[in-house]
């Protein structure tokens, strides 16, 4: 089998960083072309002196000549710029994995309100596949454009859908809270994210209206089979550079108990390579993700409150980012799902 000729857009973040961890190890994957406006020209182990010997130089993210050479486009991009490539990428005919936010919602007019400016292609909204491989693989292998699934979305959506699906849970009164790494918020010079800030520091923020609130509530609602819904998402900046650790109270609904909740997360995740279900009672941990594309679910009830509490834990720059690229380009083009992660 020839391999997938993958060219990553903007390669010079920790989200590019990632991809290119794993995509030169990728068996079925050459990398043909990495960009960044900012350090075109220079070899990759200029940035990024891990991946020193490997014969890859930044390049202007020239669209019409990467188009040319590859089968697959990963765009690790800001939100807003992404649509602006992957427009003529596809109309070239290659394959577009994108890790922001540009093609995640269904409704244009949530994009508006949450991003505050219109969606610069809404007719794209409806094709794209939502890039989370346990929920939607089979639409997957035949998407053109995949809006793959967000950091803290990932870490909400997977542990919650099977349980909403079948209704041990209720679809009201649901509060995510959420512990990301720093490198969530980007490779970038801000005062909030610098050593001094954020070491010896854990704090909330965005708890009204964050970006990735509207994306959280669509998979949630599509799970439970409703129009829509309205939960509580309280991120905060934790002091670790990766991983997510999310915890999520739900309302048991009649008739849940433990064995029926690990029932349900067996049928759901049981055979799948990338979600480890702990045994009841127990607490997810981030160290036992870090740097690869699982995410570990620990769940228990209370009695006293009638919550069914979650714990979830992912890395958010594999299976939060990159890895969840890698996993659904793998899909699209009949790979071995796990080539490159595992």
């Amino acid at each position: 089998m020839s391999k997938v000729r993958v060219a990553v857009f903007g390669a010079s973040g920790y989200a590019g960083e990632e991809l290119l961890r794993i995509l030169l190890r990728h068996p079925n994957a050459e990398v043909v072309a990495i960009t960044s406006r900012k350090n075109a020209g220079e070899p990759v182990s200029t940035v990024f002196p891990r991946f020193t010997g490997a014969p890859l130089t930044f390049v202007e993210p020239k669209v019409d000549e990467i188009a040319a050479k590859c089968d697959a486009a990963i765009l690790a991009l800001p939100h807003g710029l992404a649509t602006e490539y992957a427009i003529p990428l596809l109309k070239a005919g290659v394959k577009v994995f994108d890790i922001s936010a540009d093609f995640r919602l269904k409704s244009a007019a949530k994009y508006k309100e949450y991003y505050k400016v219109d969606h610069p292609a809404p007719e794209l909204l409806a094709k794209a596949v939502y890039g989370l491989p346990e929920r939607y693989r089979d639409q997957l292998r035949t998407a053109d454009l995949v809006a793959c699934a967000g950091c803290y979305p990932t870490s909400s959506i997977l542990p919650t859908a099977p349980l909403l699906a079948a209704k041990l849970v209720k679809p009201t009164g649901i509060a995510v809270v959420s512990c990301s790494g720093v490198t969530g918020a980007g490779r970038k010079v801000d005062l909030p994210y610098i050593f001094p800030e954020c070491n010896e520091s854990l704090k909330a923020y965005g708890v009204v209206g964050h970006r990735h609130l509207p994306e959280i509530e669509q998979e949630m609602a599509f799970a439970a089979g409703v129009p829509e819904m309205a939960i509580n998402f309280i991120p905060h900046l934790a002091p670790m550079n990766r991983c997510i650790n999310s915890t999520i109270l739900m309302d048991a609904a009649d008739g849940c108990t433990l064995e029926k909740i690990g029932e349900v997360y067996e049928q759901a995740y049981g055979k799948e390579q990338f979600v480890r279900i702990l045994p009841a009672k127990r607490c997810a941990d981030t160290k036992y993700v870090s740097m690869t594309n699982t995410c570990e679910i620990g769940y228990n009830l209370d009695p006293h409150t009638n919550k069914v509490i979650v714990t979830s834990v992912i890395d958010n720059l594999t299976k939060g980012a990159s890895g969840q690229a890698v996993q659904c380009m793998n899909i699209r083009f009949g790979l071995d799902e796990a080539a490159g992660l595992i």
